[in-house]
């Protein structure tokens, strides 16, 4: 064609796709966050009831995500949506605190087994296009020690008191009725949830931090920080109408801080936003079927095809920073820990629990410590969410 030639004309660009609304202000939002909470919660309850004495803890964890995956491929059939695994199963017995999921290339971690009196951290999710629903429990194999049970009671209440806290204050305010409502700052937070803990003879695990959460991303820019360690992260932003989080209370009945395990491997990962060339056939494998897979979720080790090419592949991707590894954390004192995890929606009337641990039942499960702090039992006192016939009551009231 010459320079003079009038060029064919294309054909018009076809109208960009209608974005989607991924808030919870889109009620099909909220609806795909409750469907991988439901998932998560009833997956849950079937690895807890499968942690008996003798069982391996690889196979727990090969049952949870087994069962996570045929429960998310149950719904939203014949539809482009994405959906599985936001957070491979993990069991973290006694004084592993953070989520530990063993490999079975591993003869040693493959041969663990749960044992009467062990307490357990179960930690699993589940998420329909990208929206996750993530639950952790701490529980007991058989009947919990007076140990236990005092980690066990501190643990529920501090949960407890750490979403009231959370309550943005135009929220508070429509729950308490109280006006002004300030904020708390992280360090309040902090030493609320330690007075708490202080009753059953706990510690706050240093620098507990709850994320706000975003699609495709279960730790946001948002966070809060609990009795943040030197050198660590410090809380970021305050939660606010519209948000999801996912709450977490670690809590030890040791001094609270932490070191990496010696002879347990990392085999729990996630991907960053980093960008590199790597080097190793290995790497490059392992690093492209990660993205394939799990996007920006964590995943175990033992989810990749090949679990021996992928602790090779691992290694690379770790140094060149765009794959984060999760070290196997316990209590400096090799002391009992507990963990539990709340993926949480706030609205106008309240925070709503999506996916959390059944509560914890107080009448089998007692402490000889109680709360009698009178400002803690008025916190812990304060409903979640805003009673609408009250409001409807004093709105009528108003009105006469």
């Amino acid at each position: 064609m010459s320079d003079t030639e009038e060029a064919p004309k294309t054909a018009a660009a076809p109208a960009a796709p209608h974005e989607v609304d991924y808030t919870i202000a889109n009620p099909d939002t909220l609806t795909k966050y409750n469907s991988a909470a439901a998932i998560a919660q009833r997956v849950l309850a079937e690895v807890t009831k499968a942690a008996v004495p003798g069982a391996s803890i690889l196979s727990l964890c090969q049952k949870g995500d087994e069962l996570l995956e045929a429960e998310t491929a149950k719904i939203y059939k014949g539809k482009k949506i994405p959906k599985g695994i936001a957070f491979p199963t993990t069991v973290s017995p006694n004084d592993i605190l953070t989520p530990y999921t063993p490999i079975a290339s591993d003869t040693a971690e493959a041969a663990l087994t749960v044992k009467e009196g062990d307490l357990l951290k179960i930690q699993l999710g589940a998420h329909i296009d990208g929206l996750p629903g993530i639950v952790s429990d701490t529980v007991v194999v058989g009947t919990p020690t007076p140990e236990q049970a005092d980690l066990l009671v501190a643990t529920h209440y501090a949960t407890e008191a750490l979403l009231r806290l959370m309550l943005p204050a135009e929220v508070h305010s429509n729950i308490a009725e109280e006006k002004p409502y300030k904020v708390p700052t992280s360090y309040v937070i902090t030493q609320t949830i330690q007075k708490i803990a202080d009753v059953y003879g706990c510690k706050v695990v240093e620098s507990t931090t709850s994320f706000a959460i975003d699609r495709n991303e279960i730790e946001g820019k948002k966070k809060i920080v609990l009795a943040p360690g030197e050198n660590m992260a410090k809380s970021e932003g305050t939660p606010e109408v519209g948000e999801v989080w996912g709450v977490e209370i670690w809590l030890s009945k040791g001094s609270g801080k932490v070191k990496e395990l010696p002879g347990k491997r990392a085999t729990l990962f996630k991907k960053t936003d980093n960008k590199t060339s790597l080097k190793r056939e290995s790497a490059r494998k392992t690093y492209n079927e990660i993205r394939e897979k799990f996007g920006a979720f964590p995943f175990g080790l033992r989810q990749l095809s090949d679990e021996r090419t992928a602790k090779m592949g691992v290694v690379e991707c770790t140094r060149s920073n765009i794959l984060r590894q999760y070290e196997v954390l316990g209590d400096k004192d090799g002391a009992l820990v507990s963990r539990v995890y709340v993926t949480v929606a706030i609205t106008k009337s309240g925070i709503t629990k999506i996916a959390a641990p059944p509560a914890l039942d107080l009448e089998k499960v007692q402490s000889e410590h109680k709360i009698e702090d009178q400002e803690l039992l008025d916190l812990l006192s304060l409903p979640l969410k805003a009673d609408k016939k009250k409001k409807k009551k004093a709105a009528a009231k108003k009105d006469e």
